[in-house]
């Protein structure tokens, strides 16, 4: 099996996990007389069974992406610095977008407001690490379907 079919088999297994509680919560109670929609204890041993898959699943993916090399990194590391990337993006544009947006005044008796830092150059370097992130991103998705799951 390829690490991105376990990746994916793990993300329905999560939907699954979710559907199976959202499920058991509708049926832990019914009115006196009646009936649950459907029996909590077997929904309770599907719950379980995917639960056990699901561990699994992730251990053989975290085994998969230490071992698995690149250049001397391991997809481990490869992720940890995708994630890094993507929130330093995400503070950096929501900054850029406060330090860019213009304060209006009615009169040149009121206080004017400058920006504190150099906009068009940090957006500049803002794309760089954006672009460092797309290849980053791109790297992992490649290894993910070449990298058979240990």
């Amino acid at each position: 099996m390829k690490l991105a079919t376990a990746l994916s088999e793990r993300a329905d297994i999560q939907r699954k996990i979710s559907g199976l509680s959202t499920r058991l919560n509708m049926n832990a109670k019914v009115q006196e007389g009646d009936e649950p929609d459907e029996n909590p204890y077997g929904l309770i041993d599907e719950l379980n069974s995917a639960f056990l898959r699901l561990e699994e699943l992730i251990a053989h993916i975290n085994i998969t992406n230490n071992e698995t090399k690149y250049n001397g990194k391991s997809i481990t590391e490869l992720i940890a610095k995708r994630d890094c990337l993507s929130n330093r993006i995400k503070i950096l544009r929501s900054f850029l977008d406060e330090a860019s947006s213009r304060v209006t005044r009615y009169s040149k008796t009121e206080i004017r407001i400058n920006s504190t830092v150099d906009v068009a150059k940090l957006r500049k370097e803002t794309d760089d690490l954006a672009k460092q992130l797309r290849e980053t991103d791109e790297l992992i998705q490649s290894l993910n379907w070449t990298t058979d799951l240990i």
